[in-house]
């Protein structure tokens, strides 16, 4: 099934009217942080607010609408955003931690597993990491499961 069929199946069950998504699949792991959202373990996401500039994309919007697919491109469930913020990555909270659902789930961990991920991200556009670079915190619901 493509991202558009499950789109359509979507807004025709739950009544919803002219409603955009973008359909993407999670940063290093994705059938592994999926896996995290299908039994409602994560809830939340970051991304480095720089790579938005570069590649000129619109920040996560509260209510819009993704597919999310698995490191094949198949779709797996819409999620809707609930909340977004930007913050340095150094006052990231404990409880937006905890939300992406990853390893223990402790700040530790989160800053151990994104310092690596946003490093090597960046590093392909010839920027270093900081400790005080802007991270799109955005929390989410799972809506639909393929």
């Amino acid at each position: 099934m493509q991202a558009e069929d499950l789109w359509l199946k979507f807004i025709e069950e739950k009544e919803i009217k002219d409603t955009a998504y973008e359909a993407w699949a999670f940063g290093e792991a994705p059938d592994v942080l999926l896996e995290l959202v299908l039994i409602g373990r994560k809830t939340a996401t970051a991304s480095a607010f720089q790579l938005y500039e570069i590649e000129s994309e619109d920040l996560p919007t509260v209510s819009a609408y993704s597919v999310i697919l698995d490191s094949k491109d198949e779709v797996a469930c819409i999620i809707r955003t609930t909340k977004v913020t930007l913050v340095p990555f150094n006052e990231v909270s404990a409880s937006h931690a905890f939300k992406e659902g990853e390893d223990d789930r402790t700040l530790e961990s989160w800053r151990l597993v994104h310092r690596l991920f946003f490093s090597k991200e960046l590093e392909k556009y010839k920027l270093e990491f900081s400790e005080e670079m802007l991270v799109v915190c955005e929390e989410f619901e799972l809506v639909y499961a393929a």
